[in-house]
């Protein structure tokens, strides 16, 4: 067996310590801040579901409130700057970009009641705000949107979005989220759908596919009205004059 000196052995051993005492408020804090709601949930209530004492929130999160915004992002990975490059690439087929972008919004449902208690988390701050709202909403809504606006146009060569792109952005979004606020009534119906990794994977495929559906038509449809505006207008014919002359 390798030797290890003592006190390296002692600091890899505290930073696993403090890794996992870490992980264990966020979890406690995510658990009983959706259940209860930010104000309602005290410090000491969660340093006890998580065994540890309240110092340890200040020194992992600063506050309270720190620790609050933590349960928004991290649970779930969080890495959506990530995800926007990736499926923003120039270079990158619309295929492929929508099926990166289904993929990381379905991601998280791959984490099993953690994601249930994210979305209950974020009705609870709609529900009972308290600021944090609008930090979500510019960094995990108005950021992928508009990227996928910007991916939309690129592919419909259009300069400026028009409220048909929004529409379209919206709808495409509007299939993977429909997935999270249905989720407890799909595992009531058809809870195989949502069985293992590989069939939330199935469903990026899908959501990708019906995406990309959305896309065609809208061009499609966007072809039509500019062929049909191209088109002379017929001029009517000229009614036969009647002469007022005997």
């Amino acid at each position: 067996m390798p030797f290890t000196k003592p006190h390296a052995a002692a600091s890899r051993a505290s930073r696993s310590d403090g890794a996992e005492a870490r992980s264990r408020l966020l979890h406690a804090a995510l658990a009983l801040f959706a259940e209860k709601g930010f104000a309602k949930t005290s410090t000491r209530e969660i340093a006890a579901a998580a065994g540890t004492n309240i110092a340890s929130i200040s020194y992992y999160f600063g506050d309270k409130a720190g620790l609050y915004a933590a349960t928004f992002t991290e649970p779930m990975g969080g890495a959506m700057p990530d995800l926007i490059a990736m499926y923003e690439a120039p270079e990158l087929p619309i295929a492929q970009a929508l099926r990166i972008f289904m993929a990381g919004y379905v991601e998280p449902l791959k984490h099993g009641d953690i994601v249930r208690q994210c979305m209950r988390l974020h009705l609870r701050e709609l529900l009972e705000p308290t600021g944090q709202w609008a930090t979500e909403l510019d960094r995990d809504v108005k950021a992928p949107h508009e990227a996928l606006i910007r991916v939309l146009c690129r592919h419909l060569q259009l300069a400026e979005p028009d409220d048909d792109v929004q529409r379209l952005a919206f709808a495409i979004s509007g299939l993977a989220t429909q997935l999270f606020v249905m989720r407890d009534v799909v595992e009531q119906m058809q809870p195989q759908l949502l069985e293992g990794d590989a069939r939330i994977d199935t469903w990026a495929d899908r959501l990708s596919a019906y995406a990309l559906a959305l896309v065609a038509d809208e061009a499609q449809r966007r072809q039509t009205s500019t062929t049909r505006a191209a088109r002379p207008t017929r001029s009517r014919r000229a009614a036969p004059r009647t002469s007022l002359l005997p």
